[in-house]
């Protein structure tokens, strides 16, 4: 396939991921589901290494580093997704993870010590407003509703969401490990996938919760299209895509997923923004391609790349 294919690909499918988790909500527990996708996700991928002849067995100093990435981006990460998407319109959880693009590279200060653009704080700064505006009226009702006496669950659900970017941006962090021990990418993702899947598994089955059967076909349909296009597909053409065209350019995959995710809202999620909300999407958007054109350094820049891997 030619370059532009391959990144319209993966844009429009990682755009539609956040729609489709919500036909995976409902009767069957959040953890449960992603158990599920990355099973099957994982599964498949393996399959392919195994076509491909890859050798499979990987050093236990690469395991640990795997078993850490999949608590972060496989776990910890999809199941706050899920079950913010419980409350909060798929669209608006898209919008927020394109914030990765500033809690990655702050982690990797923490981390690695690597120092920030300036153009990095003033854009984080920016895309802060845009997604204070875009919450603010959901937030101020949210708000009043918990005062009244209410649940809040809106509130927990956008709570939810930002754990899952920040756990997102972690996992991304330990890409950076992970890859200075073994440069196949398409095996690492398996195991990674696989070791997320297991410990989610022990987390379901810890906390009682029930392996729940798929009960509909729009729910085997969702997770069939979550684990083979959004788990497999999309990460082989953007895969391709960084080794054609650069990853600068491919990264802006991170900025089209969120609009092409609001749009199925609207059209599919009955929500309606105003113009405070498409005001603070505009904000927050603009300020993450502004943020992608500062040159970054070789560690965070690695981990920010590879993390556009690992969104729902």
């Amino acid at each position: 396939m030619s370059s532009p294919v391959l990144f319209t690909l993966a844009s429009l499918i990682w755009g539609s991921t956040f729609w489709a988790i919500t036909l995976q909500l409902g009767d069957v527990p959040p953890a449960v589901s992603v158990v599920y996708r990355f099973a099957l996700a994982s599964s498949v991928l393996f399959i392919i290494c195994i076509g491909r002849g890859f050798k499979l067995q990987l050093p236990w100093r690469t395991q640990k580093w795997l078993m850490l990435q999949g608590v972060a981006t496989f776990g910890l990460s999809y199941i706050c997704t899920y079950q913010a998407e419980e409350v909060v319109v798929s669209g608006l959880v898209a919008v927020l993870f394109a914030l990765m693009v500033f809690w990655t590279p702050l982690l990797g200060r923490v981390f690695y010590g690597t120092p920030l653009a300036p153009r990095t704080w003033t854009a984080g700064v920016v895309a802060i407003c845009g997604v204070a505006l875009l919450f603010y009226h959901s937030i101020e009702t949210a708000w009043r509703d918990v005062q009244a006496g209410g649940s809040g669950h809106f509130l927990l659900g956008v709570v939810l969401a930002l754990v899952a970017t920040i756990a997102s941006s972690a996992g991304s962090i330990v890409v950076g490990k992970v890859r200075e021990q073994s440069s196949n990418t398409m095996l690492t993702t398996a195991w990674s996938m696989l070791w997320g899947t297991l410990l989610v598994a022990l987390y379901v089955v810890l906390t009682g919760q029930r392996f729940v059967p798929p009960p509909t076909l729009s729910y085997t349909l969702g997770l069939l299209y979550l684990s083979i296009f959004g788990s497999v597909i999309a990460f082989l053409a953007y895969f391709t895509l960084i080794n054609r065209i650069g990853p600068q350019k491919a990264v802006y995959i991170g900025v089209i997923t969120p609009v092409l995710s609001v749009l199925l809202s609207i059209q599919l999620e009955a929500y309606r923004p105003g113009p405070v909300e498409f005001l603070g999407m505009i904000l927050c958007l603009a300020s993450v391609a502004w943020a992608l054109r500062a040159p970054t350094a070789k560690p965070v820049q690695t981990a920010t790349l590879n993390q556009i891997t690992e969104t729902p």
